[in-house]
């Protein structure tokens, strides 16, 4: 599956690492990944109090319900972003960066204000193509 960024002039460019817009050719499967937070498969949370390491475990859980569908990170098409502190940008653009290939997926980010557990700083779900 090749995804294809689309830019135009006529809107902002990206602040971080993700696409104005993605187009894929939709031939295959659309897999839905719920929001998956800073769990590990064995329950306990990674990193707690470091956006960095909740980042990567939460794009390592992303990761692995994509393979199981069949698919790689390179098939994420978009991606919502949910955190507790937006001024965490920085390192969870860093990360995402080491886990998502360019062109990056479409992605939308917002702050929130409580999540299901106290110590979780970051919930991302995804959609792919596989």
């Amino acid at each position: 599956m090749a995804r294809q960024a689309i830019v135009t002039d006529k809107a902002p460019k990206p602040g971080g690492h993700f696409a104005q817009a993605i187009a894929v050719e939709a031939t295959g499967k659309l897999v839905f990944i719920s929001g998956m937070v800073a769990q590990r498969p064995d329950g306990t949370i990674a990193g707690l109090g470091d956006i960095e390491a909740q980042t990567r475990q939460v794009c390592e859980n992303v990761k692995a319900a994509v393979e199981a569908a069949g698919g790689t990170l390179a098939n994420v098409c978009r991606v919502d972003v949910y955190v507790r502190n937006m001024e965490n940008l920085a390192p969870i653009h860093k990360v995402r960066r080491e886990y998502f290939p360019s062109p990056p997926p479409a992605s939308t980010l917002v702050e929130v204000s409580k999540f299901t557990h106290p110590d979780y700083l970051i919930e991302m779900n995804a959609i792919a193509v596989v």
